[in-house]
C-alpha cells in the first residue's frame, strides 16, 4: 500500500519531470526523493519511471496508477480545504454554484438584486458540471447550487427553482428565422450544434426526435450553451437551447423560435440536508427563483427571513 508521503513525492516527479525539481516542489533534499522513489517501485513490484534525456517520463504499465493518484492528491487538497474552513471559523461571504444555463443570465441578474440590498457582501460564484454538485455541497465549498436536474442523493436536498422550455436557436438569415414556431420534424432537417441526449436538456429533444422516429445529424457538439450559441451566430448550424441560456434581448445575430412540441423541464437548487443557509443565501435564492419566473421578487427593503418563499420555512 502505498503511504500519503510516497504518493506526493511520485506527484512532483510527475509534474517537475525531474528529481531535482521534485525535491524544490516539496522542499526536500533530492537523495530523499530517489530514495522513496526507489522505494516505492520495490515495494510495488513495478516499474514506475524511465529516464529520458535528463527528465522522468512515466511508464505505460503505470498509467493506471498514476491517474489514482491524481485522484487521491484531488481528495487530499479538498481534505485540505475543509481543514482551513474550519480553522477560519463562521462563513463571512455568500458562497453559491450553479450550472452553466443557470449562470449565463439568471445568476448576474439575482446576484444584482442582492448586491443591491447588501453592497458590501462578498459573492464567489463557481461554475459547476452537474456532476461536481455533490462534492461542491458535501465538502462545504458553498451554501447552495443552481442546478438543472435532480439528483438522487440521501445527503443533499433538491428545491424546485422555475419551469423552463426549449427553444430553436437560428442564424438571423435562416429559412427558420422568421417563423412563430417550429416542430422538431422541422429541425430534424437541418445541422444541429449540440444536442447530446446524456445532456439533461438535449435528452428532452432527444426524447422528441425518438418518440417521432426522426433521425437527426449533430454535426457539433459543444458542452456549454454559450458556445452554441456562438457557433449558431457564425451560421455553423442550428441549435436547440433552453431558455434561460438564451433570456437576454436583443438575441444579436440569431433568432429565438418556440417548439412546437411540449419541451417544459424542472429547475431546482439543492443544499445538504443537515445546513442552515444564511440570510444571504436565502435572499439570493428568492431573487434567483423571481429572475427565472419573471416575477418582481423580493421586497429591496424587507428582511430575507421575512420575504423567504414557504419553501424555506423551518421544520
Amino acid at each position: 500500500m502505498l503511504t500519503l508521503r510516497q504518493i506526493e513525492v511520485i506527484r512532483a516527479i510527475i509534474v517537475t519531470g525531474t528529481i531535482g525539481g521534485a525535491a524544490r516542489l516539496l522542499n526536500v533534499s533530492s537523495p530523499g526523493i530517489s530514495r522513496v522513489m526507489k522505494h516505492t517501485e520495490s515495494s510495488l513490484g513495478l516499474r514506475l519511471f524511465i529516464r529520458r534525456q535528463g527528465r522522468y517520463i512515466p511508464t505505460p504499465e503505470a498509467k493506471d496508477i498514476f491517474s489514482q493518484i491524481n485522484a487521491v492528491y484531488d481528495k487530499v487538497e479538498d481534505l485540505q480545504f475543509v481543514i482551513r474552513r474550519l480553522e477560519s471559523g463562521a462563513i463571512s461571504e455568500l458562497k453559491i454554484g450553479s450550472v452553466p444555463s443557470i449562470a449565463n443570465v439568471m445568476v448576474p441578474r439575482a446576484i444584482k438584486r442582492v448586491r443591491e440590498k447588501y453592497p458590501k457582501l462578498l459573492i464567489d460564484v463557481d461554475i459547476l458540471k452537474i456532476e461536481e454538485t455533490i462534492d461542491y455541497l458535501l465538502l462545504g465549498k458553498g451554501e447552495v447550487v443552481a442546478i438543472s436536474y435532480k439528483l438522487d442523493h440521501p445527503l443533499l436536498t433538491f428545491e424546485p427553482l422555475a419551469m423552463g422550455k426549449l427553444f430553436c436557436i437560428v442564424p438571423e438569415n435562416h429559412e427558420l428565422a422568421q417563423r412563430k414556431r417550429v416542430t422538431a420534424a422541422e429541425i430534424s432537417k437541418y445541422p444541429l450544434i449540440g444536442i447530446d441526449p446524456e445532456d439533461p436538456y438535449g435528452r428532452i429533444m432527444a426524447g422528441i426526435f425518438a418518440q417521432r422516429s426522426l433521425s437527426y445529424d449533430v454535426t457539433i457538439r459543444a458542452r456549454f450553451g454559450t458556445t452554441v450559441f456562438a457557433l449558431v451566430k457564425h451560421g455553423l448550424g442550428i441549435a436547440v437551447l433552453d431558455q434561460f441560456t438564451v433570456a437576454e434581448t436583443p438575441l444579436s445575430g440569431v433568432c429565438r423560435i418556440p417548439i412546437a412540441e411540449p419541451t417544459e423541464f424542472q429547475t431546482y437548487f439543492a443544499y445538504r440536508k443537515d445546513a442552515t443557509l444564511s440570510s444571504f443565501c436565502e435572499y439570493f435564492v428568492a431573487a434567483l427563483r423571481a429572475e427565472m419566473q419573471g416575477k418582481d421578487g423580493p421586497e429591496r427593503g424587507k428582511s430575507p427571513l421575512r420575504s423567504r418563499p414557504k419553501a424555506f420555512a423551518r421544520k
